[in-house]
Parts: C-alpha cells; sequence; structure tokens
C-alpha cells in the first residue's frame, strides 16, 4: 500500500508528456518535442576531461557530504563576485542536482500545516516537494501583461506562511524579475519574517536583462536559500549536480537530510563541476546566443501565425497563449495527434496556465521551424 503522502502528489507532467512523445517515435512518426527543459549542446569537453581525470586519478571514493573542499571554495567565489552574496565555504551543499536541494529544503523548513507561496503558473515540482513536506502551496496570481509578475503577493500571507518561492529567470514563462519585483517580494519577506528560496538555475540563460540574487538585498542575507546548479548552463543535466547557499542554521538541516539520504553527490562529477566554474566561460556564452536565436524565430513565428507571445526573458521557454484555438489540453493533444509536435500543457503548472502551452526552444532552428509549419497547418 502506498502512503498517504503519495495521495496528493501527481506524477510530473513535463516527464508524462515527454514519454508519449517517445512512445510515438518509437512507433515510427516523426515527433518534433518541444517538451523537457534540457539544452540540446553536449557538455564542454574540458568539463568531460576533469571528470574523466579525477575518475581515473581514483577520485571514485566518497567524499565529505557537503561536497569536495574544491567545489564549495568555487561556488562560494561564484556567489561572492558574482551575485553579490555573503557567501562562504561552509554555507555551501553541494547536491545530486537542483532539484534534489530543493526537496531538501521543502522537507527541512516546512512543517505540517505551513504554507508556502507559489508564483502561478510555477515549475511542475515545487507543489509536489511542499506536499512531501506536510505543507500546503498558495497560489500567487502573476500578471500575464507584465512579464508574468507576481501581483499583490501580500494579500495571500498568512500567519502559517512560512516560504515564498522565487524562480527568475522562471520556467514556465522565461520572466525575469526586475529589481522592483523583487524588492516588493524582499520587503513581504522581512516585515512578515518569512524564509524565500530563490532557484536560480537558469541565471546564465537571460537575454538582455541583468539576473538579480535576492539574497543580495539588504536584509535578504540570513532569510534567502539560493538553489543553484549546472544542468542548464554547462549542459550538464546527466550529471546530477546541483548546490544551496543557506546560513548554518539552515545548512545544518540540509545536511542532516542529505547525510540521510543521497550521503553526496557523485565525486568525480564534483570535479567536473569545478572546471566549470573556475574554466571558459565561452561555451556558456555561445550557447546562449544561439537559444536567443531559436527563442526570437519561435515567438516571432508564433505571433505571425496568430498565437499570442510575449518574448521570455531568459531560460529557453515560450509560454504562449492559445486560448483562441481551445484551451491548452486539449490544443497539446491536438498538435500531438494531428501534427506529431509534442508541447506542455500550461494546466501542468498552474491554475492559471490552462489556456497556455510551453514550448521549449532547446532544439535546433531547422526543427522549430518546421514545428511552427506543422503547428500552423494543425491550428490555423
Amino acid at each position: 500500500m502506498a502512503s498517504s503522502r503519495l495521495e496528493r502528489v501527481e506524477e510530473s507532467a513535463t516527464i508524462k508528456a515527454a514519454n508519449i512523445a517517445n512512445k510515438l517515435k518509437q512507433e515510427g512518426f516523426d515527433i518534433i518535442s518541444f517538451t523537457l527543459g534540457e539544452p540540446d549542446f553536449d557538455t564542454p569537453k574540458h568539463i568531460c576531461d576533469a571528470a574523466a581525470d579525477a575518475m581515473y586519478k581514483g577520485e571514485t571514493h566518497y567524499t565529505p557530504s557537503a561536497g569536495i573542499p574544491e567545489l564549495r571554495n568555487a561556488i562560494a567565489e561564484k556567489l561572492r563576485t558574482e551575485n553579490k552574496l555573503d557567501a562562504k565555504a561552509s554555507d555551501i551543499l553541494v547536491t545530486p542536482g537542483a532539484k534534489q536541494a530543493i526537496f531538501e529544503i521543502m522537507m527541512s523548513v516546512l512543517d505540517d500545516g505551513d504554507e508556502a507561496l507559489l508564483c502561478d503558473p510555477a515549475w511542475v515540482s515545487y507543489d509536489p516537494a511542499i506536499k512531501f513536506a506536510g505543507a500546503n502551496p498558495v497560489w500567487v496570481p502573476t500578471d500575464h501583461e507584465n512579464g508574468f509578475k507576481p501581483s499583490n503577493m501580500e494579500e495571500y500571507v498568512t500567519d502559517k506562511t512560512k516560504l515564498i518561492i522565487v524562480n527568475s529567470p522562471g520556467n514556465p514563462t522565461g520572466a525575469v524579475y526586475d529589481k522592483q519585483t523583487l524588492k516588493a517580494i524582499a520587503d513581504i519577506a522581512i516585515d512578515k519574517n518569512i524564509l524565500v528560496l530563490s532557484d536560480e538555475i537558469y541565471e546564465k540563460i537571460i537575454y538582455d536583462r541583468e539576473h538579480l540574487s535576492i539574497g543580495s538585498f539588504e536584509g535578504m542575507q540570513d532569510r534567502t536559500i539560493t538553489v543553484n546548479g549546472f544542468s542548464k548552463a554547462y549542459a550538464m543535466t546527466g550529471w546530477r549536480l546541483g548546490y544551496v547557499c543557506a546560513k548554518p542554521e539552515i545548512f545544518n538541516g540540509l545536511l542532516k537530510i542529505q547525510s540521510h539520504s543521497v550521503s553526496s553527490a557523485t565525486t568525480f562529477v564534483q570535479y567536473g563541476g569545478v572546471a566549470a566554474l573556475e574554466g571558459p566561460q565561452e561555451p556558456v556564452t555561445k550557447m546562449v546566443d544561439r537559444f536567443k536565436l531559436r527563442r526570437d524565430l519561435l515567438v516571432d513565428g508564433l505571433n505571425a501565425i496568430g498565437i499570442k507571445c510575449q518574448k521570455p526573458g531568459g531560460a529557453f521557454y515560450a509560454f504562449a497563449d492559445v486560448s483562441e484555438y481551445g484551451n491548452g489540453d486539449a490544443v497539446t493533444e491536438k498538435l500531438l495527434m494531428d501534427a506529431h509536435v509534442a508541447v506542455t500543457p500550461g494546466s501542468a503548472f498552474g491554475e492559471s496556465g490552462k489556456d497556455f502551452i510551453r514550448i521549449s526552444y532547446a532544439t535546433s532552428l531547422e526543427r522549430i521551424q518546421e514545428g511552427l509549419e506543422r503547428i500552423e497547418s494543425a491550428l490555423v
């Protein structure tokens, strides 16, 4: 018999959509998949070489649960210089992926009956992680016409609110929060004594905008838990390498959970992480330049067809309004069955996404162009 906590959680909609697309591919159909959030670039060679060298040098044994000192130092230095955080190596917990970090945070800071605020729409795994911890997600509406920024967040704060989740640049919308938006969230957190989880996994995939870490704002150092990782910026999704920066009272709880569950991130993978941070950054810049070309082709193409879509400021997703053609679920099914184009229904990311679809443009320009043609033939 399954535990009762599992009854509160549904399977990942993004993985479900990808699985359906893969099944059709196996049956011989040419499916253009715009589903999973994974860069289609290979991990840069110098990162692979560093991990391989570490493996062959015998770095295949247990590490400290918090991570190897070299990587914790490199992450702390990165956070100090790039994110303006007051970070020390002792504040850094290296995790097997940023998703694991988020799960550990929820289990560490939330109690039964607590509430955590989510900006609607939000990444699919925040809600289940909150529920696994016995807490309740509270969805804060965002302004679709104004870059999907949260509106009236303070109205959703109660005496049970323990955590606010900030994801900028964000999944599924690609929204990048400006200083004014982050300052408003910070003011609420300080006034109401609420923790903030800042998920910054897409920070380097950003277009003509400035990434700001809310933990760098005055009064937010000790109440912000910053999460990041290597999957998106360095095309290292399969490596499973992430990290958390948190002050001691939070860090100690996270370390307790990690040491009794996954133990640590894979040893030789961590040496790849050091190379990613300390090595050349040109591969990141080149990848982001390619993503920008793809974004422009996709979003301009969707709007030319008549599908309303704002140009995202970061990440590699377009969140398109398909309400003129049906709700997001219906359009998703139609595109898959009639056009062999796989997207993710916006409803997977919250109630406000029901009239949207998420399109990941982590694929070639040629496939994006063909996908647009197929979408137009199916809908217009």
